[in-house]
């Protein structure tokens, strides 16, 4: 994805309020051997890409002045009740240095899983990300997690992920990615069907 900004010399409470009110929003793009510099970005352009998937957990180029440079989004603020992107941080990427960053992570196939197709349970997404380190070159827009063989009873767990070539988990702990289980209702349901069925047998 590509962003555009603009090289920022005002800097301080005011000068900030002043591009929000011109409808910017004031930023920071650090990291690397140059020297941080801060920048505006059009505030509608970066509200809608902040809403993309793929601006959290992608490489982007971003464009000051002609010049191109690759970078990771690395913080931003919003206003506490208004639609309003109040500061956004960027981190220079470099070829040969490795990412320590999050990545999304993709739930497939539920629906096939013998978990909700023959016993109609839930799956829970216990983590919604993975924490991970790789070179640029090798930083996925996501990683998938296939629940075709979940069932009832069972989870999934950082060890069954197969994370793409040159991606690596940061942690050393076996995390649990999802859950599979029978809804509470049904549990008690089935429990007193089979609770009445041995009354009639008595």
């Amino acid at each position: 994805m590509k962003v555009i900004a603009f090289p920022r010399k005002d800097q301080g409470t005011g000068a900030s309020r002043r591009l929000r009110n011109a409808g910017q929003t004031p930023g920071i793009v650090y990291g690397g051997t140059a020297a941080p510099l801060n920048i505006a970005l059009d505030h509608n352009a970066l509200y809608h890409a902040l809403k993309k998937e793929t601006f959290h957990a992608s490489i982007l180029d971003l464009e000051i002045e002609g010049k191109v440079e690759q970078v990771l989004l690395r913080d931003f603020q919003v206003h506490a009740y208004k639609q309003l992107v109040l500061h956004v941080d960027f981190q220079r990427v470099d070829a040969s240095q490795k990412l320590h960053t999050k990545v999304p992570l993709h739930f497939v196939n539920a629906e096939i899983s013998p978990a909700v197709k023959l016993h109609a349970g839930i799956i829970s997404h216990v983590a919604a990300e993975l924490d991970v380190t790789c070179l640029p070159k090798n930083l996925p827009e996501f990683i998938e997690v296939d629940l075709a063989k979940l069932d009832v009873g069972q989870s999934i767990h950082l060890a069954d992920l197969k994370l793409p070539n040159g991606v690596t988990a940061v942690t050393q702990e076996n995390l649990t990615i999802a859950t599979a289980t029978v809804p509470a209702g049904q549990v008690s349901a089935e429990g007193e069907a089979a609770a009445g069925g041995a009354e009639e047998a008595k």
